[in-house]
C-alpha cells in the first residue's frame, strides 16, 4: 500500500479537482477500510481503489455484492428450460468459478494429448507472487500429480495448483499454438473454449479468477451456467466436484506430504447437491455454480423400450451476500418450476426460454 500512496501524493500535487471516494465493506472483517468521502482526483481515486481491492484480496477478504447487486440463473442442463433469473447477462467478476474453465482446459487437453493425471507437475515460482487461498501449503519446487492439483484447486479453490496445472499444461499448448507464455497460451485455451460454448460476455484474464491490479476478468450469470452444464457432461469433472472431502498428496524433498482438503462449497453433499465450486474476492463478492441432480425420468416407449431423461439443476450465484440461502431457495424454487413446466407439457414460446450449450468441437 506505501507505494500506491506515494503515487497517489504525486498525483495530487498536479490536480486539485475535488472527487468522491468510495468505502469498502468486508464480510465478517473490519468495517471500514477508507473514509466514504475523500477530497482527491480522479486518477488518485482509481489508484487506492485499485490497491485496496487488491490487498483485500490477497488477504482473502470478500466484499459482499461488490460488483453492484447480486446475478442469478437456474437451468435444468438437460432440456436448456431457463426457470429463474435475475439480471443475468450483467458482466461481473466471477472469482473462483474461473476454475471451472480451467479444470475443463486441462481435461480436455490431457485426453487430446493422451496425457495421464497421474504425471507429476512442478509447483512454479510464481507461487511466491499469489495471494489468497493455498491450502497444502504449496512452496515452489514442490511436486504434485495432475489429478491432485485438481482435487485442490477444485475443492479447496487452491490458487496456486491452478497455476501449477495451467503452466503445465501450457507448455504443451503453447508448443503447438504459441503464445507469450505457458500460462498464458492456457488462458488463452480457457477464452477459445468459452468462445465455443457461446459465451459472448466473458473474458478470462488468469487461472484463478483473482483479482489483479493489472486486469480483471468477467463474466455473467447466463455464460457461467453454460461452461458450468458442459462440465458436468464430464463424468471425470462430475467425481471431482461431487467429493465433500479428499486427502490428497504433494512431495517436497523431505519427503510426502499429506493434506485432507475439504469442499469449499458448502452444500455439496446435502440432499441432491453433486457439486460444483464456490469462490470470492473483494470485486465480485460471494459467487457459488451449483448443481442439483434427480434420479432420471423413465418412460416407457410404444416401441416397449425404455427412454431415460436426465434431470440437473444448475444454478449460478454472482456478488450474492446470501449465496447459500440464495442458492438453497433457488433450487427448491427451480424444482417446483421444473416440474410444473412439464406438466404443462414442456412448452416453449421462444428461443430464449431456452439455454443452448453446443459440443465443442
Amino acid at each position: 500500500m506505501g507505494k500506491c500512496l506515494e503515487r497517489a501524493k504525486k498525483i495530487r500535487r498536479t490536480s486539485q479537482r475535488p472527487d468522491r471516494g468510495f468505502g469498502v465493506v468486508l464480510e465478517g472483517q473490519i468495517t471500514r477500510v477508507l473514509p466514504v468521502a475523500m477530497n482527491v482526483s480522479t486518477s488518485v481515486h482509481r489508484i487506492l481503489r485499485n490497491c485496496v481491492l487488491f490487498t483485500c484480496a490477497f488477504l482473502g477478504f470478500v466484499v459482499p455484492g461488490a460488483a453492484g447487486g447480486e446475478s442469478y440463473i437456474a437451468v435444468e442442463a438437460f432440456t436448456g428450460k431457463i426457470l429463474l433469473e435475475l439480471d443475468a447477462d450483467q458482466k461481473r467478476p466471477v472469482a473462483s468459478l474461473t476454475k471451472i474453465a480451467a479444470a475443463m482446459v486441462v481435461l480436455d487437453w490431457a485426453k487430446l494429448s493422451r496425457t495421464s493425471m497421474a504425471e507429476m507437475a512442478i509447483v512454479p515460482q510464481e507461487a511466491l507472487r499469489l495471494g489468497g487461498s493455498n491450502p497444502m501449503g504449496l512452496i515452489p519446487g514442490d511436486r504434485i500429480s495432475l489429478r491432485e492439483a485438481m482435487y485442490s484447486m477444485l475443492l479447496g479453490s487452491d490458487n496456486v495448483s491452478a497455476v501449477t496445472l495451467a503452466e503445465y499444461a501450457g507448455r504443451s499448448i503453447q508448443t503447438r499454438s504459441g503464445g507469450a507464455s505457458p500460462q498464458m497460451a492456457f488462458v488463452t485455451e480457457m477464452n477459445n473454449l468459452s468462445r465455443s460454448l457461446g459465451m459472448k460476455r466473458t473474458r478470462f484474464v488468469n487461472p484463478h479468477g483473482m483479482d489483479t491490479a493489472q486486469a480483471q476478468g468477467s463474466s455473467t450469470a447466463r455464460d457461467m451456467a453454460r461452461l458450468a452444464i458442459y462440465a458436468m457432461r464430464d463424468p471425470g469433472f462430475q467425481f471431482y466436484v461431487k467429493q465433500t472431502e479428499r486427502t490428497i498428496s504433494s512431495f517436497r524433498i523431505n519427503g510426502k506430504r499429506s493434506f485432507k482438503v475439504t469442499n469449499t462449497h458448502a452444500l455439496v453433499g446435502k440432499g441432491n447437491v453433486n457439486g460444483i465450486k464456490s469462490g470470492g474476492t473483494a470485486l465480485a463478492g460471494p459467487c457459488a455454480a451449483t448443481s442439483s441432480e434427480k434420479k432420471p425420468i423413465v418412460t416407457k416407449l410404444p416401441t416397449g423400450s425404455t427412454q431415460l431423461m436426465g434431470r440437473r439443476l444448475v444454478i449460478i450465484t454472482l456478488g450474492s451476500p446470501d449465496r447459500w440461502g440464495i442458492t438453497q431457495s433457488l433450487i427448491n424454487q427451480g424444482w417446483g418450476a421444473y416440474e410444473m413446466w412439464r406438466q404443462q407439457g414442456s412448452p416453449v414460446q421462444e428461443a430464449r426460454e431456452l439455454l443452448r450449450v453446443p459440443v465443442p468441437k
